[in-house]
């Protein structure tokens, strides 16, 4: 009978056992799971000797992973934190000879410069990425924002210019189409997006209670 007690410190007799490498996914995250997933053009049913649908669609999700916008605008010379007008300082406007700052500024703003016609899903596309298969509570979807690193300054005057704008991790949470806005929550780590409470942030971040 002694010969199958069991050890009082039996959970830590199991981590010391390792087999070797486990496909588990150990990275806690708020995030769906398809909410990760590329859209790509390829037909569901593949000829012999064509490259399958599931694994064409993991590699370009690992391919889509090592992206970073702010190392693409980087590498182009692009200076992320100028991408946002801020207010004009009469007092130190540069000149001409200085070459440094524009006399005039930004005056074009982004929104010109979008365009649709190439976007694989629509807003409402991307939003319902955060359902999950036969549940009713809608997660956040992830993105990355330009944002002040300063959040109450940034609230008080967005175009302060003593704030500094970075690209953040965000999770996604809904989409006005009248102002074509999304509402977006910086992440607390990687893949957890949690309110001021820790809670996991579901459908918009409205409570039962309004």
């Amino acid at each position: 009978v002694t010969t199958f007690k069991v050890p009082e410190d039996f959970e830590s007799v199991l981590d010391k056992q390792v087999i070797g490498p486990t496909t588990e996914n150990l990275i806690k995250s708020d995030f769906p799971v398809q909410s990760f997933k590329p859209k790509v053009q390829i037909a569901f049913q593949r000829l012999p000797g064509q490259c399958p649908r599931d694994i064409e669609i993991e590699r370009s999700r690992r391919l889509y992973l090592t992206f970073d916008i702010a190392q693409l605008l980087d590498s182009k010379g692009i200076d992320s934190n100028q991408l946002m007008p801020r207010h004009h300082d009469p007092d130190n406007m540069p000149t001409i000879e200085e070459k440094k700052d524009p006399v005039f500024g930004i005056y074009l703003p982004l929104e010109i410069f979008d365009n649709y016609e190439y976007d694989c899903r629509t807003p409402e596309e991307w939003i319902l990425l955060g359902l999950e298969p036969g549940s009713h509570d809608r997660k956040p979807v992830p993105g990355k924002a330009l944002l002040p690193t300063d959040d109450v300054l940034g609230h008080e005057d967005p175009k302060s210019r003593k704030l500094v704008y970075k690209w953040i991790d965000v999770g996604v949470l809904d989409y006005d189409k009248e102002t074509e806005l999304y509402l977006v929550h910086k992440t607390v780590k990687n893949g957890l997006v949690r309110d001021e409470e820790g809670r996991p942030i579901l459908n918009r971040g409205i409570t039962p209670e309004g």
